[in-house]
């Protein structure tokens, strides 16, 4: 349910970068254009110029944006995103996972379903408002995912169910832009891919309602002992106790999470620029049709879920034979997601119009960015395990502002959409990637901080800031199992 819950999310995310190409009106090229640009097939035949006049292009349902207007569409969805990102991580401490993940979800569903609706009486302006309020809704999925994840995996396997659930973001990227080309091919109308998506939405959420609970022992179907071996092997003291309230003060100074903030941006520059613009890069510059597009676009994803799933589990393998620790897993996973596609995306800036030379080296970036599930995406349930969904929001939250800044920057980079203009935009990308990079490699860390657990750990020498606590201790409630009786028994 996981999986399906970040691949819809995804879906309903990028689904626009996909339709925006069959919304806007398309003008030939001007002569005052100066860099390289790649021929179109469909100019070399009269006949497609004819069939697709007649057959695809329908001036009432297109509008006349220009590429920085397209470029501020497609960031709206980061404004809302980052927004709800600590709230979310809040309310999941408070409320469980369950219910954070279930609704934002279902609000991002229903929001995706009237977008040609908001565009129909909003236009730009109508849909770059209800683009905010799907990622509003997102915005809580991952810090509450990851709280669930704290909650219910051991340590030595989060590597492989970190890859498994965040994973599903790939599969979205996968089918998001291959089943949008499927529809919006042969005149198909671009209404029809929010309907699809949001109806999906709609649909996970009445599974994930009844099938999915906050924690191990608030699960009615999961055997005794299951739960005996979760509460011996989860060190989230949450799942056992009242949690303090979030040490926001001994947070805020944290280095460890500063610079996980700095790795999160880094990543995020360079994925959401793929995710977000790579569909235009392939439609507007390569000038495939909207179906190869489509395709294109699902294939590096294709790459990134397999080997996310080969860095985890060589991540975890490397844990549990203590071949190296946990913070030294994070950093190198980091370093591979980081440091090998800033080689191949400015490759292929350099591929001209070979099509498929292009592809290919974009399908290998994307394959090595696989590494992030068992690094920066994960990492905070290592530095934090109580308080990893309010970690994972501020991580992912402030790493999310490259999702706004990224679609805009590149709109004003490519006004012309030429591959000079273009090469600008990912040498941008491939500095921000590796200077992020090399901060997490100096400063990060894979252990607990004392701030997450003051009983534990104590405070640090020198701390003057005032004490983390509550006055009045907290009051645990252990579980325990008789010998011959596997019935947990509740005692205060």
């Amino acid at each position: 349910m996981g999986l399906f819950a970040l691949a819809n999310s995804f879906t309903m995310r990028v689904c626009l970068s996909m339709t925006i190409t069959q919304m806007v009106l398309h003008v030939e090229p001007s002569e005052h254009i100066v860099g390289e640009t790649c021929p179109d097939p469909d100019t070399m035949d009269d006949s497609n110029i004819v069939n697709n006049v007649t057959t695809i292009f329908d001036n009432s349902d297109r509008y006349d944006w220009n590429e920085s207007t397209q470029g501020f569409l497609l960031s709206a969805f980061y404004y809302g995103y980052v927004v709800t990102h600590l709230p979310g991580g809040l309310l999941a401490e408070k409320f469980g996972g369950k219910w954070t993940v279930g609704v934002g979800l279902l609000i991002t569903s229903l929001a995706t379903m009237v977008s040609p609706l908001a565009v129909k009486f909003g236009g730009a302006t109508g849909l770059f408002f209800i683009r905010v309020l799907e990622g509003a809704g997102e915005g809580p999925v991952t810090p509450a995912f990851v709280l669930l994840l704290a909650r219910w995996i051991p340590p030595s396997e989060r590597s492989r169910f970190g890859a498994m659930i965040f994973g599903g973001a790939q599969i979205g990227n996968i089918f998001g832009p291959y089943i949008s080309g499927l529809l919006l091919s042969d005149g198909g109308s671009w209404h029809n891919v929010f309907y699809v998506f949001g109806g999906l939405g709609v649909i996970w959420f009445v599974f994930w309602v009844f099938l999915c609970y906050n924690t191990p022992n608030s699960h009615p179907f999961i055997s005794d002992e299951e739960k005996e071996y979760l509460n011996n092997n989860i060190i989230a003291s949450g799942l056992h106790k009242k949690l303090d309230p979030v040490p926001f003060k001994a947070l805020l100074r944290s280095a460890p999470l500063w610079v996980l903030v700095m790795a999160a941006v880094g990543h995020d520059w360079g994925y959401f620029t793929m995710i977000t613009d790579l569909p235009k890069y392939f439609s507007d510059v390569l000038k495939f049709n909207i179906k190869e597009t489509g395709l294109m676009s699902a294939l590096p994803y294709i790459a990134m879920y397999i080997f996310s799933f080969v860095f985890a589990s060589l991540c975890d393998l490397c844990i549990k034979k203590n071949w190296h620790s946990i913070g030294t897993g994070r950093k190198i996973y980091t370093t591979i997601s980081s440091t090998v596609p800033a080689v191949f995306i400015i490759l292929a800036s350099y591929s001209g119009c070979n099509k498929m030379v292009a592809v290919g080296l974009f399908i290998a970036s994307m394959a090595f960015m696989g590494g992030f599930y068992s690094s920066v995406k994960i990492n905070a349930m290592d530095i934090a395990p109580n308080y990893a969904g309010t970690c994972s929001a501020f991580v992912n939250g402030l790493g999310a502002i490259s999702g706004i800044i990224t679609p805009y920057l590149v709109g004003l980079l490519t006004p012309d959409q030429t591959i000079t203009q273009w090469r600008m935009a990912f040498w941008t990308v491939v500095a921000v990637l590796l200077a992020t990079n090399l901060l997490y490699v100096i400063w990060g860390s894979g252990d607990p901080q004392w701030w997450d657990d003051v009983d534990k750990y104590g405070y640090p020498p020198g701390w003057k800031h005032g004490p983390l606590k509550r006055r009045n201790q907290n009051i645990e409630k252990k579980i325990v199992y008789p010998k011959h009786d596997h019935s947990p028994v509740s005692t205060d």
